[in-house]
């Protein structure tokens, strides 16, 4: 049988850019050091992530909940040192044969575990309550610095490692914050196991000269440097094992959340998709961003089979070796069988101890990976106005003025990668003009961005009028899933608006059919045709009542009567105000009384400034 190839099977790769961002390897936000030194690069910026955690306006209570964790677990390591000499006197009861001690003891272990459950609840909960508090304030940091002044929209233009971050904010913040405690509390509670344990050996461990049947040598404590001897051979072969994992897990994370993007992606679009008959082509993504997750498991796999082969053997020479170590001072009639037990168990807690980071090294692994997507979408965010203002780089300066009009001065428009789209450009709008913006639709709606602050790459400054309220409406207007009331009155809150107010207002723009459903629940983006929605953009600007208002093509989707009532809307409602339109419309004939058009010149726009002195007619002039 022939095989088919990957393009047959829907397996092809994309061939355009995933998502409209920059692609990076996943290996290439790792620093290119050696195992020790990339960890030791690591903890002081993960520091500096999380640090402020601890100087928040949450930092008492952060600092109560840790001592209390502190406590806790030492209140455990404690626990495990009573076993152990618990464990002593069991079997030296035993091996004597006292039925009384036996039962008395029996009694001693109740109350062991009543201590136990008591201590590993009260540890449970405080160290989950310490979790989410961590996790809720970095969540809310990171959303903070995201979804503010337009940076969502801008760092889609910057290179870097910031893709998903939905999924870093969602998935890796989680991740980073619970995995850190976990990772502290256990590295805590080894370290005090390693420090009780060790001294308990160091006694157990009798006189310093050992003797082995005819061979006899001096070495104080010599049970706690074979324990730490085999520890750090087991953790050796480890390491050396499980380093690949870091690699696979954050190449695997990244493919992982692609191919969900991707999903979410298709899922929002559905419509259009299922319109244009795309399915076939959306699978054929899908395939190819599953492979790339499938190909990253597998790696993932392949760097834990050796780990896991390693450890299956280990575990089980560690539950014998150390009664094979104390055995032949057992028979040789030198400490009891309770001495030999405790012994064993003291030399196995020690090396759990000491084996810490065999048994940590994935979660750390994962634990690294996420940490270090957190920290490169903060740094891209935290740095976003010092990569657009670096040496080589001009932007927009865009400021209030003194006065009511919107000026441009020496005002150019570039794209982010510095090529000049609108050529130099000096004008004023004053208060009350309809102006209309003819030519490069695409430098048209970019000049609108600029406005907004959402494009500074160019030169010169826009003055915005000093007490302006700018309203954008756009080709296609965001309606958030949720209320129909919540909808129209976004961004402001719905309880903002009285609901007389929201009926007025959609009965205006001819959408009286849902006066009645302001209370429904649904995904209007969805349930609404799109001449609908740009009517609903229009119910918003009344109820907001801004004296700018700039409108991109949000007319384009209704008949020519719509939009003649849109207009006539707009005439009626709005008299006073400023209004910029993007595109040509029939409904507007007499409406504006000024054109710029763009004009191809030299690779980019100019600006024709026109101005209808007469009054007349600027579309029969056009």
């Amino acid at each position: 049988m022939v095989r088919k190839s990957d393009e047959e099977q829907g397996l092809r790769a994309p061939s355009f850019p995933l998502h409209d961002r920059r692609r990076r390897r996943p290996e290439d936000s790792l620093p290119p050091k050696g195992q020790l030194a990339g960890w030791i690069d690591f903890f002081p910026k993960f520091l500096r992530l999380a640090g402020p955690y601890c100087r928040s306006e949450e930092a008492l209570q952060v600092w109560i909940r840790t001592g209390a964790l502190v406590l806790l677990t030492i209140g455990s390591v404690g626990l495990a040192i009573a076993l152990n000499k618990w464990n002593e006197a069991l079997f030296n009861a035993l091996e004597a044969r006292e039925l009384n001690r036996f039962y008395a003891l029996i009694g001693v272990l109740g109350v062991i575990i009543l201590v136990n459950v008591a201590v590993g609840t009260l540890h449970l909960r405080v160290k989950r309550r310490l979790q989410i508090g961590w996790r809720n304030w970095l969540t809310k940091r990171l959303m903070n610095e995201w979804m503010s002044h337009g940076r969502h929209y801008l760092v889609t233009h910057m290179p870097g490692d910031h893709d998903n971050p939905d999924g870093r904010i969602a998935e890796d913040i989680r991740i980073s914050t619970e995995s850190a405690i976990d990772l502290a509390c256990s590295f805590l509670y080894c370290l005090l196991l390693l420090i009780s344990f060790a001294s308990i050996l160091w006694t157990l461990s009798g006189p310093p000269e050992v003797q082995y049947g005819s061979f006899s040598f001096y070495l104080p404590g010599h049970l706690v440097w074979v324990a730490i001897v085999y520890a750090m051979l087991g953790t050796g072969i480890a390491m050396v094992l499980g380093y690949p994992l870091v690699r696979a897990a954050n190449q695997r994370q990244t493919a992982e959340a692609d191919f969900r993007y991707s999903l979410v992606h298709a899922r929002e679009k559905s419509l259009p998709i299922a319109l244009l008959r795309g399915e076939r082509h959306e699978r054929g993504i899908f395939s190819w961003l599953f492979k790339m997750a499938a190909i990253a498991w597998d790696k993932q796999t392949q760097a834990l089979t050796f780990l896991f082969m390693f450890t299956s053997a280990w575990s089980i020479l560690a539950a014998v070796f150390p009664i094979m170590i104390a055995a032949p001072r057992y028979i040789a009639h030198v400490i009891t069988l309770g001495v030999l037990m405790q012994t064993a168990q003291a030399f196995q807690q020690m090396v759990a101890a000491l084996s810490w980071p065999i048994d940590n090294f994935a979660g750390m692994a994962a634990w690294r990976a996420s940490v270090e997507r957190v920290q490169h979408l903060h740094h891209s965010l935290d740095h976003l106005a010092d990569r657009i203002d670096a040496p080589g780089w001009e932007r927009i300066d865009v400021v209030t003025g003194d006065g009511p009009c919107l000026e441009f001065k020496d005002f150019e428009l570039a794209n982010a990668d510095g090529d000049i789209v609108i050529g130099n450009f000096t004008s004023k709008i004053a208060p009350g003009e309809k102006i209309l913006i003819d030519g490069e639709a695409g430098a048209s709606v970019n000049l609108f961005k600029a406005v907004a602050g959402l494009w500074p790459w160019g030169r010169g400054n826009i003055e915005l009028p000093k007490d302006g309220h700018i309203f954008i409406m756009l080709q296609h207007p965001f309606l958030p899933e949720g209320k129909l009331k919540s909808c129209i009155s976004y961004p402001a809150e719905e309880f903002t608006c009285d609901d007389d107010v929201v009926r007025e207002a959609i009965v205006k723009v001819g959408l009286e059919h849902l006066a009645g459903r302001l209370e429904e629940h649904d995904k209007w983006d969805q349930v609404l045709s799109s001449s609908e929605q740009q009517r609903l953009s229009f119910a918003r600007l009344l109820i907001q009542r801004p004296n700018w208002i700039f409108i991109q093509e949000a007319l384009d989707a209704l008949d020519p009567l719509g939009e003649e009532d849109m207009m006539r809307l707009l005439k009626t409602e709005f008299p006073d105000a400023t209004v910029i339109t993007i595109g040509h419309h029939a409904g507007a004939v007499g409406y504006y009384k000024r054109i710029l058009t763009l004009l191809r010149k030299d690779g980019h726009a100019v600006i024709d400034d026109s101005q209808d002195e007469d009054n007349g007619d600027i579309d029969e002039r056009r």
